[in-house]
């Protein structure tokens, strides 16, 4: 079974950044696709990012393009966020969860309630 911790998150100033780290236990994180979502009060949880397996195909949700990255080093059981460039509107709670494929990420919001292992969460404040 993965386990996942967050961590990372805080306060910063608009047009700042953050990196993100989310660490797995488990000897099959590197099998996994890892997601990044996260949720704001009074919204819903939305995607940010993903990652396949190896690293080689990352996906973005167009509010986050071209100013956040997702990374992950298999070799420390750990998956990144890099967040520049940081907007009033990004914050949020933010997780990470991990797939068997990457596949159920990929789907859209209606199958996000079939991914069993998430994080706790880490809190992202960013102010104007």
């Amino acid at each position: 079974q993965v386990q996942l911790v967050e961590s990372g998150g805080g306060l910063v100033q608009a047009g700042g950044s953050l990196r993100l780290s989310c660490a797995a236990s488990g000897r099959t994180f590197s099998s996994y696709g890892m997601g990044w979502f996260r949720q704001a009060p009074g919204k819903e949880r939305e995607f940010v990012a993903a990652i396949n397996w190896s690293g080689g195909s990352t996906y973005y949700a167009d509010s986050v393009k071209g100013r956040f990255t997702i990374s992950r080093d298999n070799a420390k059981n750990t998956v990144y966020l890099q967040m520049n460039s940081l907007k009033f509107e990004d914050t949020a709670v933010y997780y990470c969860a991990a797939d068997p494929t990457i596949a159920t990420i990929l789907s859209g919001p209606a199958s996000y309630r079939y991914l069993e292992v998430w994080g706790q969460g880490t809190l992202v404040t960013v102010s104007s």
